[in-house]
């Protein structure tokens, strides 16, 4: 993979990549094994949104990321499982066998009767299997959509609808900490409301007693057992979608970003390669779970194109205590270590106690994936965790964009705390005012939006490409729009500043306002809602939720737990707001709309700063809400 080695390296490839894009794109692509090698590089409009990349060129990603390697590291790991028991027994995987199982479960797959360009649902905890499983679909073919094994029967009922799943991969039960899960009889929930199901494959991981349904359901172990081992790829078109994975917007129902087969393997690839600054043999422990899209990209994507060591963990950062992350590290040397701010907020709140006497010496980079790392958090990151000896890299991206986009290259990029500094090659970034009027210069604040295609950019929101252009490209035409707000400082380095849209960052993962307000408003006793973010110390940010009840509660705690169930139900345990405040009316315009404005800066705490609320239908409304503010 070609390589940046130092910052006039860095300069150089940017400047070349911005001036020949698709010459230099080309030149990466190549390093691949195509079936069919590509004539046409880049076709795109943001007018009209279109995007194509190496649009007659065809490949499998699972050619690139299993089979290649065969010939070089048949018996290096590839995945190193670490289950949740501390006591329990790691499991690598070399090359060798996870392509041997991929194979035999993509025949699974087809003997179920999967052809290309079915789309396929998995809803499994961290295992092994989860990583074959959406190996196994782009083998065939055929679409995966992960499901995260926290969200709810509904949530998954919902995301197979759109996607017209027509076969789901799950397990019995799943285990996280001292909790199980029970994964079989939350799916059997979900297909109730889902009549394009014609298959569900469970996996055994918890022995728990499931219902198994004649003639639909099957178990995985048996089925793998009995398959081949030989499973030829299905050649791809480069534009043909990898897969569906759901995300939140700012309107009620999640949209399925579509990723592609080409363009999507070779970006995840060369910023796997170059961010992390990858060494042949280094062991890479990405902690995301796979169910978002950090897992897809930089736990089995990015990591098996470059032959890597990848770590999967099952469990739980906390667990047995909070020195699990620390004892992973040693235990299987770990060299490169990715993880979000939330985790190592949370740790850094439990005291040096758990880290103090660990050997971390085998880490050379650390890095953060999620929300901007505070300074805080930095600097207890960098002095704790890496000894100040590693670099961190901060890096910024988003479910739509595939891949990393402005971040530190490791050891490389001088860094700053709480910026994600630089650029990636391929990556034109630029800030806007209000009005989509681009800002130039340095020690400027604007939004964020990109000018120019990367090979990884989302193709489409499935089943629905007119939202997908209104969400991205619509309110700065001829740009696509982050949804972030940004400064770039006198050096020219990039912070990100948080969300511009009804959207919030709860733990590193993005949640619409207007999803978790149709998930309370489902409750009986609720007329309306109202929901913002707000700064949280561990999380980042907080849910506050505004509810007006149909009769004042009685017991306003109990009201509480029960519209906390009830949106654990419809999305799952992640939506849940940490604060819920009764009101008795919102602060809306005189056409109806509500001013989150305010509402954010009561859950603030700042009063003083509320701005005009004159035009508000009835201003009394705000004093109201301030008294009773929690």
């Amino acid at each position: 993979m070609m390589r940046i080695t130092s910052l006039a390296d860095y300069q150089k490839t940017y400047e070349l990549s911005v001036q020949n894009p698709a010459q230099f794109w080309a030149g990466i692509a190549h390093e691949f094994e195509w079936s069919k090698p590509f004539t046409k590089v880049l076709d795109w409009s943001f007018t009209d949104y279109s995007v194509k990349w190496f649009e007659d060129g065809e490949l499998n990603i699972t050619t690139n990321c299993l089979d290649r390697h065969l010939k070089t590291i048949p018996d290096q790991a590839a995945i190193i499982y670490e289950p949740n028991e501390p006591g329990d027994e790691a499991i690598t995987l070399s090359y060798r066998e996870l392509h041997a199982r991929v194979c035999r479960v993509a025949n699974v797959l087809k003997s179920q009767g999967v052809l290309k360009g079915d789309r396929v649902c998995i809803y499994m905890p961290m295992i092994p299997e989860l990583a074959i499983a959406v190996l196994a679909c782009a083998r065939i073919g055929a679409i995966h959509s992960v499901v995260f094994g926290g969200f709810s029967a509904q949530s998954i009922a919902d995301r197979v609808n759109d996607a017209q799943c027509k076969i789901i991969l799950t397990t019995d039960g799943a285990v996280r900490g001292n909790k199980e899960i029970p994964m079989k009889e939350t799916v059997d929930e979900a297909i109730a409301q889902c009549p394009s199901v014609e298959k569900v494959i469970v996996k055994r991981r918890t022995n728990t007693p499931v219902a198994m349904l004649e003639g639909r359901d099957l178990w995985w172990d048996e089925a793998e057992q009995d398959a081949s081992s030989d499973c030829p790829a299905e050649a791809m078109n480069a534009e043909d979608p990898l897969f569906i994975l759901y995300t939140s917007g700012s309107t009620g129902k999640p949209k399925g970003v579509v990723h592609t087969c080409g363009g999507y393997m070779v970006y995840t690839a060369y910023t796997f390669a170059n961010v992390f600054q990858y060494n042949p043999g280094e062991v890479f422990f990405c902690t995301a779970d796979i169910g978002w899209i950090t897992g897809h990209s930089y736990l089995v994507y990015g990591p098996l194109l470059n032959g890597a060591k990848s770590v999967l963990f099952e469990g739980v950062p906390t667990y047995p205590d909070a020195g699990r992350f620390w004892d992973i590290i040693k235990r299987h040397q770990v060299n490169i270590f990715y993880t979000a701010p939330t985790a190592i907020r949370s740790l850094m709140g439990m005291g040096n106690e758990f880290i103090t006497n660990k050997d971390l010496s085998s880490l050379r980079v650390l890095g953060s994936v999620g929300e901007p790392l505070n300074e805080e958090a930095w600097h207890w990151y960098n002095d704790q965790v890496g000894k100040g000896n590693c670099p961190i890299v901060d890096t910024w991206w988003q479910t739509e964009t595939g891949g990393l986009m402005i971040s530190p290259i490791a050891g490389i990029t001088p860094l700053k705390p709480a910026f994600a500094t630089l650029p990636l090659p391929g990556v034109q970034p630029i800030l806007v005012d209000e009005n989509g009027k681009e800002i130039d210069g340095n020690g400027v604040n604007g939004n964020l939006c990109i000018k120019f295609p990367w090979p990884s950019i989302i193709r489409t929101t499935y089943g629905d490409h007119e939202r997908c252009k209104s969400t991205y490209f619509s309110t700065y035409p001829g740009l696509y729009f982050t949804g972030d707000g940004c400064m770039r400082d006198e050096d020219g380095y990039y912070r990100i500043t948080g969300r511009v849209d009804d959207v919030m960052n709860i733990s590193g993962h993005r949640i619409g306002t207007a999803e978790v307000e149709n998930a309370i408003n489902r409750h009986t006793g609720v007329v309306e809602s109202a929901v913002v973010g707000f700064p949280h110390e561990v999380k980042g940010q907080g849910i506050y939720a505004y509810v007006i009840c149909e009769n004042r509660p009685e017991n306003d705690s109990l009201m509480r737990k029960d519209i906390l169930a009830t949106v654990t139900r419809v999305i799952g345990p992640i939506a849940k707001p940490d604060k819920i405040q009764f009101v008795t009316g919102l602060p809306k315009t005189r056409s109806g709309k509500i001013m989150r404005r305010i509402l954010r800066k009561v859950a603030e705490g700042e009063f003083s700063s509320l701005g005009d609320t004159s035009t508000l239908l009835d201003p009394s409304v705000v004093d109201s809400i301030i008294s009773g503010a929690l």
